[in-house]
């Protein structure tokens, strides 16, 4: 029988406050890699959940999601693929960025062009392909998701 497939679930925020974008750097294979605050669901907690978390912990910053800006399908090669959930955040004000994760560089808040010239240090085509999703398309509502993390009784299946 041929093995499920089991995408990673990630999620990922588009952070904006004003013209600029909140971007992570972090070092990845002995590179400079740039993305969104980004990161893998963990056990017992819902997407949003996850995505708030990570946020908090690449950036030190709090904060509730405020829309669903899509969900992307990835694979970088035959043995790995993703599902990733990108949400979006509007800040009043900009937030001083102290990254928690010893894994994240920096954070910085970049304006579209300047991320666009980093393209060849973005971690992934989602980094581009969701904030160009962000800034030119429609947004969907949280309630789109069920964003509670439901735990069934051990007699009963998904």
């Amino acid at each position: 029988m041929k093995p499920r497939y089991r995408p990673n679930v990630t999620v990922a925020c588009i952070v904006q406050c004003q013209d600029k974008y909140l971007m992570v750097e972090e070092l990845i294979d002995g590179q400079t890699r740039y993305n969104q605050p980004a990161g893998h669901l963990e056990k017992g907690e819902s997407i949003t959940q996850a995505c708030e978390r990570e946020v908090l912990e690449e950036t030190g910053i709090k904060l509730k999601v405020q829309e669903l800006v899509g969900i992307y399908q990835f694979s970088p090669d035959d043995t790995l693929a993703f599902l990733r959930f990108t949400f979006f955040a509007q800040l009043s004000s900009f937030a001083k960025a102290t990254p928690q994760d010893t894994d994240i560089q920096a954070a910085h808040w970049l304006t579209f062009d300047e991320i666009l010239a980093l393209e060849p240090k973005l971690r992934s085509p989602l980094v581009l392909s969701s904030l160009d999703d962000a800034r030119n398309k429609t947004h969907y509502p949280l309630e789109l998701l069920n964003s509670q993390y439901l735990r069934l009784a051990p007699s009963q299946n998904a």
